[in-house]
């Protein structure tokens, strides 16, 4: 596939994407910006069913595979015991794949997970000795999960008993906590692999935007404030003929990705939670739609006029004109149209260039809009990876997926304000918190290991 994008559409390209985050964010329900950490008001009380963050990205040491991760559960404070962080037993945890552009999800990867508590009457405690494994009879509480790849053609189960990695206590309790996420990787069937367990909070971003779009006056920046957090995040790495329609990257690169929770309620599941693009549930949607978005499925998004508002006509734009004089481009947004809801292609609207809709897959039908984190898996991987993505010319980072260093409040906000239609950034528009305070791993699953400091001791 032929990929032809001057600068000033590259400009437009990651600007644009972050501006449509905010957008639909806006329709859905809560607002935030912690990429859907408490986003909306019900699942801000429920945080073990909360996705936090998605991240997708061709594997820079294996870039014949695509890895997938997922967070939930934010702001987990180290030092939160006894009983810390499990996943929710009664909960099912998706990652989806659309492949073909009708918004109707092509595969589903689902994982559940079941309590083995040893603790009883007989102790409060997580562990009563070092775990040096997950096997460690002194680690009484841990979890099993089974893993089922999903598509219309059956279900397979790829891991029947896995053990997620256990929440952090500290450096008595687990001297080597490494060794721990070591084990809890499971190799699956295809030569692919998967993980659960807890892990550092890699997304990095001031979320003193909500003190007057950082104050008022800019003067709120620099801090990271998810520094020192912990997440529960799953994994996945798999071939990306697993992944592409037909099976086939070569023809079809392009992929759809979105992050699901589904709770049960007595008699059946029901989705209560979704995260697609970052930021979108944040700072796009307003509170009295952030659970409805959250509950619904990308294959209607086409559907609600307030959705399609929110992208068109952003509310954070308004407010960078009412606090900062920063002008809001004219209305309506074509260009963040083509972002958020149909991917980036010269047939789909005013940013000409060929990246990451799925209307670039030969074997595509027709193209249904809707919200989801595209990537194109055909892209090789960086060299010299820029936190700025696209926007800076480097075609493997967000809005072409997402990878862990993908600085994407820099680039929403710079999107918001317009720099997606002028081609020039805001000078001094920006949350000065430009990467993690923990490097990522140059393997699976790169995500660092969880921190057993407190956050106030940082």
């Amino acid at each position: 596939m032929e990929l032809r994008i001057n600068r000033r559409a590259l400009v437009g390209l990651g600007l644009a994407a972050a501006v449509a985050a905010s957008s639909l964010a806006v329709l859905c329900t809560d607002s935030g910006i912690a990429s859907s950490h408490r986003e909306a008001p019900m699942t801000a009380g429920l945080p073990q069913i909360d996705n936090t963050d998605v991240y997708a990205f061709v594997s820079p040491d294996k870039p014949d595979t695509v890895t997938l991760l997922a967070n939930w559960n934010g702001f987990q404070e180290p030092n939160g015991g006894p009983n810390f962080y499990p996943w929710d037993p009664r909960a099912r945890y998706n990652v989806k794949i659309d492949n073909d552009g009708d918004a109707k999800t092509d595969i589903t990867y689902q994982w559940t997970f079941r309590d083995e508590d040893k603790r009883g009457n007989d102790t409060f405690l997580y562990n009563n000795g070092p775990v040096t494994s997950l096997n460690d009879p002194n680690l009484l509480y841990r979890q099993r999960y089974t893993l089922k790849r999903i598509t219309p053609n059956g279900t397979r189960t790829l891991v029947s008993d896995g053990i997620a990695a256990p929440s952090n206590v500290g450096p008595a309790s687990m001297p080597d906590y490494g060794t721990l996420r070591a084990q809890s990787i499971k190799s699956l069937p295809n030569g692919g692999k998967t993980f659960a367990g807890q892990s550092d909070e890699a997304f990095f971003l001031d979320l003193r935007v909500f003190d007057l779009l950082y104050g008022g006056n800019l003067s709120e920046v620099g801090q990271d404030t998810t520094r020192g957090y912990n997440v529960n995040t799953i994994g996945l790495q798999v071939p990306a003929a697993d992944l592409a329609l037909k099976g086939d990257p070569k023809r079809n690169p392009v992929i759809g990705i979105c992050s699901t929770t589904d709770k049960f309620n007595g008699s059946r599941y029901v989705q209560v939670s979704r995260l697609c693009n970052p930021l979108v549930n944040e700072v796009v949607a307003p509170a009295g739609l952030k659970d409805a978005y959250n509950a619904l499925d990308p294959s209607k998004d086409a559907d609600v006029a307030p959705l399609i508002k929110r992208v068109t006509d952003p509310e954070v734009a308004r407010l960078l004109e009412a606090i900062y004089g920063i002008k809001a481009p004219a209305t309506p947004r074509a260009d963040l149209v083509e972002i958020f809801l149909t991917g980036i292609a010269k047939q789909n609207g005013p940013i000409k260039a060929d990246l990451n809709s799925q209307v670039l897959n030969k074997d595509a039908g027709k193209l249904r809009p809707s919200e989801m984190l595209r990537l194109n898996m055909s892209i090789p991987p960086s060299k010299d990876p820029n936190r700025l993505g696209v926007l800076a010319g480097d075609l493997q980072g967000f809005p072409n997926g997402r990878r862990l260093g993908d600085d994407v409040v820099d680039i929403e906000l710079q999107a918001v304000a317009g720099a997606a239609l002028t081609g020039k950034l805001v000078p001094g528009l920006t949350d000065k918190v430009d990467r993690n305070d923990k490097p990522f791993g140059q393997s699976f699953p790169y995500i660092p290991l969880p921190g057993n400091v407190a956050v106030n001791q940082r």
